[in-house]
């Protein structure tokens, strides 16, 4: 009886969320820059205070760091006076689809670097995000004089910290995909979320069984809904890239082992002596806590800051203000003062 009730609820959930009333009205700001598919979101609010780039995951789209008017890192960082640039990665175009992860980091993001130089006469402080993180990392290792500090946000480090069995089984699936990856150039978004179920194989019967308990028109419901509409408006990932991270991040634990290139030279997070915060989500089911907690091994000289928050929840939870958007900002405002540095040239749209 119990089970009947449960699925009940859950098919309940299900049949509301499409119905919901709640659409996306957030305007997007303009690009300062562009190349490919890439955008530099510019979501300066008139202040002049530190510049911050602003890099999210390559498989997921750039607003869940500017959900809504409630939950937004980016405006709420603007508010406070930073000068925030958002990545938008955007799905992979015929450019993209040859990159792997150096294509990203130096003919996307640092050019993107250069124009946040040019645009506001000093170095930023790089902020990445779960994968964005490892690309943030890897930025930073090679533009380290460019750069005022780095913020890492529940940033996987070692693959293999936790249930390697299923890391290494997410490895052997890039054989499985092999097949789609030659034909369409990219990993498919829908395949790319049946890899995430299997984290968490009862989390969709959970949270939409919840959600059909919430009265519609409550704030709870319409967060709900804005979030379930970002984790299904995902983006494919460009085949080299799909195969670097689930041959060789996921079945290698490349990055975990000091394996991991990028043009050639190794990710050595101990080389990057800038000022580093590592955020470590306590109840992150993304990237489990041992991995992130390896990353912030590897660099002693780096501050912590651990709140009891889940992946997601740590960026647009009802506590994301107090646990993440203030202490974020009180370690960017301690940040020293970087000279400033004579950009180099870029072009600001380039396609």
């Amino acid at each position: 009886v119990q089970a009947a009730r449960r699925l009940d609820r859950f098919l309940a959930g299900i049949e509301a969320y499409p119905r919901h009333p709640y659409r996306r009205e957030l305007e997007t700001p303009s690009a300062l820059w562009s190349a490919g598919t890439t955008r530099l979101l510019d979501y300066r609010a008139g202040g002049a205070a530190l510049p911050l780039l602003v890099v999210p995951s390559l498989i997921n789209r750039a607003y869940v760091l500017d959900l809504t008017p409630r939950r937004t890192l980016v405006r709420w960082l603007a508010g406070r006076g930073f000068q925030p640039f958002l990545v938008d990665w955007d799905a992979p175009g015929p450019e993209e689809r040859g990159f792997d992860l150096t294509g990203y980091i130096a003919r996307r993001l640092e050019p993107a670097l250069d124009a946040v130089i040019a645009a506001c006469g000093r170095p930023p402080a790089v902020i990445g995000y779960c994968m964005g993180g490892l690309l943030a990392l890897a930025l930073a290792l090679r533009r380290a004089q460019d750069i005022a500090g780095l913020a890492c946000l529940a940033t996987p480090w070692d693959f293999h910290a936790e249930a390697p069995a299923r890391a290494q089984l997410l490895g052997a699936a890039a054989a499985v995909f092999e097949p789609t990856l030659a034909l369409l150039g990219e990993l498919p978004v829908d395949l790319i979320q049946l890899l995430f179920a299997t984290v968490d194989p009862l989390q969709a019967p959970r949270k939409f069984a919840a959600f059909a308990s919430l009265d519609p028109d409550s704030e709870a419901a319409v967060e709900f809904v804005a979030l379930e509409d970002w984790l299904n408006d995902g983006v494919p990932l460009a085949a080299p890239v799909a195969r670097e991270c689930l041959v060789g991040w996921y079945g290698g634990n490349t990055v975990g082992r000091g394996a991991w290139r990028v043009d050639g030279a190794i990710v050595d997070p101990a080389a990057y002596r800038g000022p580093t915060l590592i955020v470590l989500p306590a109840r992150d089911r993304i990237v489990p806590p041992a991995s992130a907690a390896a990353l912030a091994a590897a660099m002693p000289h780096a501050q912590r800051l651990e709140p009891h928050s889940g992946h997601i929840g740590m960026v647009v939870g009802g506590a994301a203000e107090a646990k993440l958007y203030a202490p974020l900002a009180g370690w960017l405002s301690d940040l020293p003062a970087r000279p400033r540095r004579r950009p180099r040239p870029v072009a600001l749209h380039r396609r």
